[in-house]
């Protein structure tokens, strides 16, 4: 296990729309080199920066048509391993985004792959033995390429799923896992991994990670044992590298290898439950909205299981937003929102933040760009100050990636940064609190203290910290059985005999 992941707190950068230096309407690296003092100032000592490897775009990068080129409309690759550099020299860990199930339909492995003469790409991505002969179960592509056969897709049309093998093969052109093909597939973005660790990089976050092996078993176990590889490869020749996955399912993730897994907003699961349970005819039912009357147990029957089957294993990963999910402006208020990071920062595991929750940025009601259909509102723009563009970028409006919030409220770093009060210094002091007590590392112990249904506050341990939150509209108190002191507090908390009471929307830290 790496050892700076126990202290890491994640920001997550999507490139296209951080920050512009070169008037293209685009962020680039020099975008990102320049703000690196902000992400550290912020308390976030790692980065996860979206895909940034050359793609025609059709998913946002996530069609990757050169693994060991980055996207010029970011700069050059010298750029990336300055930004490395720069990063480093502050302390500051950085992984890439990895996308091993899928390439772009134009990555060169792929024209070789669809020529109708032998070669030895033929079998690096799945394909069929006839034209008319589709993939049950599976999306596919017939009638594009020389080749006599169909291929398979991971994701979108423009996504050519990358050939890891079978475990259950019930045609003749499915092949299975140890099958020379499929283990050179393995080989190959074992290699990629291997490119960019040599060149700074600090590990992976990894896309659609459980996607490898087709007609896997339910415990995606044949997936699983190629992740245990590529962990013996780190391991062996790059122990401190990280790997994270989007998996969400930490009792396969981090058993196969893997260091973190994140918890993604699955509708209904745990994480669903705290923030974003708006999409039920009852209204929104969120624990952290103030007026939702929210259910602490439905995140704690959820979560439980999962973090007391894996806490040795690895870390579950706990995220403000990402760029697949609606930010949490769109539903909570900025009490709301303090109170929401407040909690992700001080639970067991590695927290990410996504770039512009740390100041509110809204979710924005847009078209989609390069694949994003519904996520497109929240890959808007960073808001930096009040000038043209909100600093993001001096280029036309009409030149922006994406375009940025107009309203006369929008809220900006510059704006937040003068007002104590506000969202972005509340994060920072709640970052440098865990990074301040060894209590708060990704691995102290966790323990519930108080939790029952439909009731405030929640009440739990870390290490020899107590950290209560109480998101509702109404008073709540709990009884403790000592005296404690004040490490922090979010609106207005009182130790009373043996009674900690908290007014509404509050939040404490208490040794």
């Amino acid at each position: 296990m790496p050892a700076w992941l126990r202290d890491a707190v994640f920001y997550e950068i999507y490139p296209q729309s951080f920050n512009d230096t070169n008037g293209d309407g685009i962020g680039d690296f020099q975008g990102i080199i320049e703000k690196l003092d902000y992400v550290k100032d912020l308390g976030c000592n790692a980065l996860w920066i979206n895909p940034c490897y050359d793609s025609p775009f059709k998913d946002a990068g996530y069609d990757v048509r050169d693994y060991k080129k980055v996207a010029p409309r970011y700069g050059t690759n010298e750029d990336l391993y300055r930004l490395f550099n720069e990063a480093h020299a502050r302390g500051i860990h950085v992984l890439l985004d990895l996308v091993p199930g899928h390439t772009s339909e134009e990555h060169e492995w792929f024209l070789e792959s669809k020529k109708a003469d032998r070669n030895e790409y033929s079998d690096r991505y799945i394909w069929t033995s006839h034209w008319i002969q589709g993939i049950e179960g599976h999306p596919y592509i017939g009638g594009e390429a020389d080749r006599n056969g169909c291929y398979m897709l991971n994701f979108f049309k423009c996504q050519p799923a990358l050939n890891y093998g079978f475990l259950n093969i019930k045609e003749d052109w499915q092949k299975p896992v140890d099958d020379p093909a499929c283990i050179a597939t393995r080989e190959a973005m074992k290699d990629v991994m291997r490119f960019w660790l040599d060149h700074g990089c600090d590990g992976f976050r990894v896309d659609m990670a459980d996607s490898l092996v087709k007609n896997d078993d339910e415990n995606k176990s044949a997936t699983g044992e190629i992740w245990k590889d590529i962990r013996a490869m780190l391991d062996k020749d790059y122990p401190e590298a990280a790997i994270i996955s989007e998996w969400s399912n930490p009792q396969q993730a981090l058993k196969y290898g893997f260091h973190a897994d994140f918890y993604l907003d699955h509708h209904g699961n745990g994480y669903n439950t705290l923030l974003r349970d708006y999409e039920t005819k009852g209204g929104d039912r969120s624990f952290l909205k103030k007026d939702g009357n929210g259910d602490i147990m439905r995140f704690l029957n959820d979560y439980l299981p999962k973090y007391d089957a894996t806490h040795t294993d690895g870390y579950i990963s706990f995220i403000t937003c990402n760029h697949d999910t609606p930010r949490p402006r769109r539903t909570l208020d900025y009490d709301e929102l303090k109170l929401m990071t407040a909690m992700f920062l001080t639970l067991p595991g590695v927290p990410f933040i996504y770039y512009g929750d740390e100041i509110g940025m809204r979710y924005l009601d847009i078209p989609t760009k390069e694949g994003g259909y519904t996520r497109t509102g929240s890959r808007t723009p960073m808001q930096w100050d009040n000038s043209e563009n909100h600093g993001f970028s001096n280029a036309p409006k009409d030149k922006l990636y994406l375009p940025t919030d107009t309203s006369d409220d929008a809220p900006t770093v510059k704006d937040q940064a003068k007002d104590p009060s506000s969202l972005l210094n509340t994060i920072k002091i709640l970052t440098a609190i865990r990074h301040e007590y060894e209590d708060f590392r990704a691995d102290s112990s966790f323990e519930v203290i108080y939790a029952e249904a439909e009731e405030f506050p929640f009440v739990y341990k870390r290490g020899n910290l107590y950290v209560a939150i109480n998101p509702s509209d109404k008073k709540s108190s709990v009884s403790m059985k000592k005296k404690h002191e004040k490490v922090f507090e979010i609106g207005s908390t009182e130790i009373k005999e043996n009674s900690l009471l908290m007014a509404p929307q509050s939040f404490v830290i208490l040794r």
